[in-house]
């Protein structure tokens, strides 16, 4: 019975697709029901009244061969049995489509869009003509034109969701991010539970600030945040927070007057606020960028622990100190506190402590009261708590979680001791603050080949045969707590990963998120850069972005990573900007100039000098969403080591390395160095981009990110 139920699907899957003229999806669904039923009548049928939909009627059993050597990839074998039937059936559009199909699977763009384009003159309302004829325009680098066709798919069928995604995709290249972000949230909002327009909605967002209000965006962007492998929270933290801040229930709040007012009252901020679930879930998983947004919550805060007793637990208030719990936690504690919050803390500690040793369970209001100022695995009677629904979220980050990470750490191998001065340093410094502390992590539905990462990026290779290792060995040199190896991870297909780092705190964070995560193709190891020869291993590919640049001598671990790749291997490599970072290094000589050292009372002390300061440079910093975390301000300004370099000392570099430029990995920088470098060409010049670099001075705000390739 179930056999049967699913051939009629198919079947009438088929006779729908046909219908809406999907004639190769049509034709390949109907040729996949004859491979196990030979004899179906209606599939039969449905193939050979497929060629009406043709112009001319080639024979069946032409058609039939021609969709069946498609569908075993077998292209070249394909373009020669279309060109036989075109030749004598020119009009036949299912044909004309099948052999754009395979030259674009071949990389013949240029005759797939002549393909698509005769598709398209012989039937103007074939919507898969115009879909496809998009695809090869975009991959060509027709973007103006490519949005032209997918504009004119989505008139013939506004459902045509593929179309959505490509539209949105090439209007972003094109810088119009604003009309991308539109044409994300159309789709969304015919199709709700589409992942994939989520998935690249997400770089469309990344550093958007919003200025009107939009409730259907507030609400996609509140659903993002449920798709937990699909958005990395920081990277939409700027669109979610201006969202919020356009809302009424959140603005009024959030006026000067207001904030430098005594007349808050709690439980009806509160109130209000829980009525905003993208704030909650941003409270919970990501740092509070916002000056504002995070005076009112240390206020709600401080009011909270002052006059616990005199508020009444609901539901709203316990769903609100769950978030603000989590929310300082993530931020590691970086809100400062008076010394009657001071004072009112020691109190409710001797509260909670008195309470458990009498086995009298504590107030959920209690526990997450406490725990928006200090983690509860601080405190030696965690494992004694009742976990109720109220807490449970707070118990598993702040107990659970870290207790897992003290485990993991103490089987992690390790490669050789470590030695050099400096990097024990940063090992020291990176113990105490694992960097970064994070949630969710955007990835890959499907793992690509090398090839297709390749291409993705456009990177100009003179050895292609890196592009045939089926089973890539990867090196990835700093792991941190694991974002960089769990993407790289799920980013290659049959990838093997050894990911190293200076830090225990850091590779038992990775090693947790990893197993989290069900990721299963890494092994992590505690190991110096400087030490990695040891290892007498090659890779395929080595990564290292945000390290070399931490290192005593970044050439000297430059080249330790070169001689583990292999020849015509690809090394992808991260680097601070000179120019980029010229306000960093101003704020670092005046942290020097005050004596300032690097304990938490220090930073949290120059930090509030800052957020009082309208100094220029100080107001660039405010616009980093690394100034909101402990760990990532420490990060910023007050690291043990810092080296930057010029596009000209990279190329220095690399000639030294013997190593060639492939191409910088953001595509958004990419995208933008084309509208002044309109040549292929110009991309691989570090020349170009030192000029472009001079122009557009925070280009590389966060840092170079480039690839090249091991020339000997």
């Amino acid at each position: 019975m179930s056999v049967k139920f699913s051939l009629e699907n198919l079947l009438s899957k088929a006779k729908s697709l046909a219908k809406k003229g999907n004639i190769a999806e049509a034709g390949k669904l109907y040729q996949a029901i004859l491979s196990d039923f030979p004899k179906n009548v209606r599939a039969q049928k449905g193939l050979e009244k497929l060629q009406t939909y043709s112009g001319k009627n080639p024979p069946q059993e032409e058609i039939k061969n021609l969709i069946n050597a498609y569908n075993k990839k077998q292209f070249s074998e394909s373009i020669q049995a279309a060109q036989s039937i075109l030749n004598k059936y020119p009009q036949a559009i299912i044909v004309w489509n099948m052999l754009g199909g395979a030259y674009e699977a071949l990389g013949e763009l240029k005759q797939a869009i002549i393909a698509f384009k005769k598709v398209t003159e012989l039937n103007p309302n074939y919507v898969d003509g115009y879909y496809n004829l998009g695809v090869s325009l975009q991959n060509y680098g027709n973007i103006e034109d490519a949005i032209k066709a997918y504009q004119k798919c989505i008139s013939i069928n506004k459902n045509y969701a593929e179309s959505y995604i490509n539209l949105g995709i090439a209007l972003r290249q094109l810088g119009k991010t604003e009309d991308s972000i539109e044409v994300f949230t159309k789709i969304l909002l015919i199709k709700p539970d589409f992942a994939e327009a989520y998935y690249h909605l997400v770089p469309s967002l990344r550093g958007i600030y919003f200025k009107k209000h939009n409730s259907d965006l507030l609400n996609i962007v509140t659903s993002l945040f449920d798709k937990k492998t699909l958005v990395r929270p920081r990277d939409i933290i700027d669109a979610g927070l201006s969202l919020l801040k356009l809302d009424t229930k959140l603005k009024k709040y959030l006026e000067p007057d207001y904030l430098d007012g005594e007349e808050l009252k709690p439980l009806e901020v509160i109130a209000d606020l829980s009525k905003l679930p993208l704030l909650l879930k941003l409270m919970s998983v990501c740092p509070i960028s916002d000056i504002d947004l995070e005076r009112l919550l240390k206020k709600l805060r401080a009011k909270l622990i002052m006059s616990i007793d005199d508020y009444i637990s609901s539901s709203d208030l316990l769903a609100f100190q769950s978030a603000l719990a989590l929310q300082c936690f993530t931020n590691e504690y970086i809100y400062d506190k008076t010394k009657d919050e001071e004072k009112a803390l020691l109190l409710l500690e001797e509260t909670v402590k008195l309470d458990i040793s009498n086995n009298n369970p504590p107030s959920a209001q209690k526990i997450l009261t406490l725990a928006s100022y200090k983690p509860l695995n601080s405190f030696e009677w965690s494992s004694l708590l009742l976990v109720t629904n109220e807490i449970k979220d707070v118990f598993t980050r702040q107990v659970i979680e870290p207790n897992k990470e003290v485990k993991l750490g103490k089987f992690l191998p390790l490669l050789n001791n470590i030695t050099n001065k400096v990097s024990s340093k940063v090992r020291d410094q990176y113990e105490v603050s694992p960097y970064p502390r994070w949630v969710n992590l955007r990835l890959r539905s499907k793992p690509v080949s090398i090839s297709k990462v390749v291409s993705e990026i456009n990177l100009n290779l003179f050895d292609d045969n890196i592009r045939d290792v089926k089973e890539p060995k990867i090196l990835i040199a700093g792991c941190g707590t694991g974002e960089h190896s769990i993407g790289t991870a799920t980013r290659f297909r049959e990838a093997k990963v050894l990911a190293v780092d200076l830090s225990i705190s850091s590779l038992s964070y990775a090693k947790r998120k990893t197993e989290e995560l069900n990721v299963k193709n890494i092994d992590y190891m505690q190991a110096d850069i400087l030490s990695l020869e040891k290892l007498d291993r090659q890779f395929d590919i080595v990564e290292s972005v945000g390290v070399l640049h931490h290192m005593d001598n970044p050439i000297a671990g430059w080249t330790v990573l070169k001689n583990c790749l292999k020849p015509g291997g690809l090394m992808r490599i991260g680097l601070y900007s000179e120019l980029a970072r010229k306000h960093i290094v101003k704020m670092r000589e005046e942290i020097n100039n005050l004596g300032l050292g690097s304990t938490d009372v220090e930073m949290k002390s120059f930090r509030n000098m800052l957020m009082k300061s309208n100094k220029s440079h100080h107001r660039l910093i405010l616009n980093s969403s690394d100034l909101y975390s402990m760990s990532t301000l420490k990060d910023l300004l007050f690291h043990i080591q810092e080296h930057r370099f010029t596009i000209k000392q990279i190329k220095e570099c690399l000639l030294k390395l013997g190593l060639k430029f492939c191409g910088f990995e953001t595509n958004q920088i990419v995208s933008h160095f084309k509208l002044s470098n309109s040549n292929e060409e110009d991309l691989y010049n570090l020349d170009k981009w030192q000029v472009y670099e001079e122009a557009n001075p925070r280009a590389f705000a966060e840092m170079y990110q480039f690839w090249c390739q091991k020339i000997v």
